[in-house]
């Protein structure tokens, strides 16, 4: 008995009411398959279309999967689920990239990459084919702070035309239902060591007659959101470290009395109390990064061998509660030396301008000592389920890191 070819190719395209468009889809990716003489399947992922959508598809010979969860990324994810093709290329049902032009995609896979990402900026973008604010503000935003965040080679962060090997995508356990997941397919390759690789492609108006399921700020928002969240390095350390490294360094500065900038400036103790609100609040978001850094580590949404996890394993309980104790002990004793140098003046005016800095650096210390200390406690609460695992179980080293 004859087994059946492999199925080398699986073209999975989303749907959600796209009878307009979609026989045209399927017909352009049937022709690259016979052209090319590829054994594929073509799989229609229909997201609950109440339009013809899936009797169109089907009566065109493509597989149609009906996926309950509505969402971009659920249906995309039912359709990995079910494709039989050792490689998967997905593209947008709307008639707007080229099916019959997929060959660049299908070399990249064949010559060892893991993720192709089509460059729509490359290949080209036909007027009004995209809106103003995509493509001059919120995709070139994005895409870079994807490449800032993740070091990833990609500048059309977004384009929808992509393939991939389908074993590789299905061990990274995407799960973002929304349109989010085009943001989370790279970052989880990124994070996971996977080759990912650009070529260019063409985007043309789509031919539909309703407006497109994506919805400018709502989705900008949660492609933000998300690349914001797998980067706790980020969100987190650089801004706590920044308003930390200039709220002592204008402390350090006022610490003797005021100081005259230009010639009309002169700072006093009112900046000397912003710059302890400053540094307070840069401790917080240190704080506040550590612990999702290290919830990151455990759960295994990021990888734990990196240099934030290195710092943090040294970062003990014990080691900060006993500075974070120690800290807000310096701060009380500096609290009351001033409290009494002002008892001393009967709790009047007070001719030391050194007196009320240290009243509000003693008591910044006591802030950011329990900050600290409390810190402590909540990693070493995290840690506690795996008290005694090996850390081989966690996540595996990477080339990218998303701290």
């Amino acid at each position: 008995m004859l087994s059946k070819p492999e199925i080398e190719l699986t073209i999975l395209l989303p749907c959600l009411n796209e009878a307009e468009t979609l026989a045209a889809c399927i017909r352009k990716a049937n022709s690259f398959l016979t052209a090319n003489a590829i054994t594929g399947e073509i799989v229609v992922a229909d997201n609950g279309s109440t339009d013809g959508s899936r009797r169109i598809a089907a009566d065109l010979g493509a597989r149609v999967v009906g996926v309950a969860e509505r969402g971009y990324g659920a249906a995309l994810l039912g359709g990995i689920e079910v494709a039989r093709g050792r490689y998967v290329v997905m593209g947008d049902a709307d008639d707007s990239y080229d099916f019959t032009n997929l060959g660049l995609f299908l070399d990249k896979l064949r010559r060892g990459a893991d993720i192709v990402i089509g460059n729509r900026f490359a290949g080209g973008i036909a007027p009004g084919a995209m809106p103003f604010l995509h493509k001059y503000l919120g995709n070139p935003v994005l895409s870079f702070l994807g490449r800032l965040f993740f070091s990833v080679p990609v500048r059309d962060f977004h384009c929808g035309l992509r393939a991939f090997r389908v074993a590789a995508v299905r061990g990274l356990r995407l799960k973002s239902p929304g349109m989010e997941f085009a943001s989370e397919m790279v970052v989880r390759s990124a994070l996971a060591g996977l080759m990912i690789v650009e070529v260019p492609t063409t985007l043309q108006p789509d031919g539909r007659n309703r407006p497109p399921h994506l919805k400018t700020w709502r989705d900008g928002w949660r492609h933000l959101k998300f690349l914001l969240m797998y980067s706790p390095r980020w969100l987190f350390f650089i801004p706590g470290a920044a308003l930390i490294a200039s709220g002592l360094l204008l402390a350090a500065m006022l610490s003797w009395g005021p100081m005259h900038v230009f010639r009309d400036i002169i700072l006093d103790i009112n900046t000397f109390i912003s710059a302890c609100f400053f540094t307070i609040a840069g401790v917080q978001l240190v704080s506040f990064g550590s612990i999702s850094r290290m919830y990151a580590a455990i759960s295994g949404f990021l990888p734990a061998n990196t240099r934030a996890m290195t710092v943090l394993r040294h970062a003990t309980t014990d080691r900060l509660a006993l500075g974070g104790a120690l800290l807000a002990v310096l701060g009380a004793a500096a609290f009351g030396y001033a409290l009494n140098a002002w008892a001393m003046q009967d709790f009047g005016p007070l001719p030391d301008p050194m007196i009320p800095r240290m009243v509000l650096g003693g008591m910044t210390m006591i802030v950011i000592g329990m900050q600290v200390l409390f810190t402590g406690f909540v990693l070493g609460i995290l840690e506690i389920p795996v008290q005694g695992a090996p850390r081989a179980a966690w996540p595996p080293a990477c080339r990218c890191e998303g701290e």
